[in-house]
């Protein structure tokens, strides 16, 4: 039970949001928030959530795109369950256990707000899609910062917690321009500028994740070993 949720559905669950997003973007009719006439989905000029709207911004129906992204976000509450099931791997390190508890708890917050970003189309419900897209990355500085130093402390490959260390710089520099950024609605120019910055924070947050499995399943083995 422990393998399947902190290895198999922190890998599932990563992979499947990929192709889910891949069949939004073919499938998405058009339109952004500056140009209503653009065709089809453009990486550039284009958020991740325009996917989920229940119509895009073309106005026509979203039903496969809004389906398949949705359906992905909601997902990411497994991987904030998976969580909860690491910190057994590190019983054997007081200090370690106690962080991978913090640490899990805050991914346990910031996975659910992704779920409730697929729970609420920013057509639908734009101030609680707003505040859980907004939300969602600031629990995870906290968090990976704690299983940066968990992955430091233990016995597993050093690469792990480099990854996990440059996704914590890559993440707690997003947060920063959230706060200190501009309007995407007030030009086309920071709209291109934040789609873009979102779009690889969303890859970075993928491979950790995935990365953070291998990590896991390491550990796991470590322990079986002892």
């Amino acid at each position: 039970m422990s393998h399947f949720w902190t290895v198999g559905v922190l890998r599932f669950v990563p992979s499947f949001f990929v192709i889910a997003v891949c069949v939004g973007i073919y499938s998405y009719p058009g339109g952004n928030i500056h140009d209503a006439d653009q065709v089809g989905y453009s990486l550039t000029n284009n958020f991740l959530s325009d996917l989920g709207g229940y119509q895009s911004h073309s106005g026509d129906v979203n039903f496969i795109a809004s389906f398949f992204f949705n359906v992905g976000m909601f997902l990411f509450a497994a991987v904030g369950i998976g969580f909860l099931y690491v910190p057994a791997l590190f019983k054997e390190d007081r200090v370690n256990y106690r962080l991978a508890l913090v640490g899990s708890a805050l991914f346990f917050l910031g996975t659910g707000f992704f779920a409730g970003i697929g729970l609420t189309p920013y057509d639908l419900y734009l101030d609680l899609h707003v505040f859980f897209a907004i939300n969602a990355f600031r629990f995870l500085v906290p968090a990976s910062l704690l299983y940066f130093i968990v992955l430091l402390r233990s016995s597993v490959a050093n690469r792990f917690a480099l990854v996990t260390g440059v996704y914590l710089v890559g993440v707690m520099a997003y947060v920063v321009y959230q706060i200190i950024g501009g309007n995407p609605f007030d030009s086309a120019e920071e709209m291109v500028r934040q789609a873009s910055i979102q779009k690889l924070i969303v890859i970075a947050s993928v491979v950790s994740v995935f990365s953070l499995s291998f990590a896991f399943e390491h550990q796991s083995r470590l322990q079986t070993t002892y």
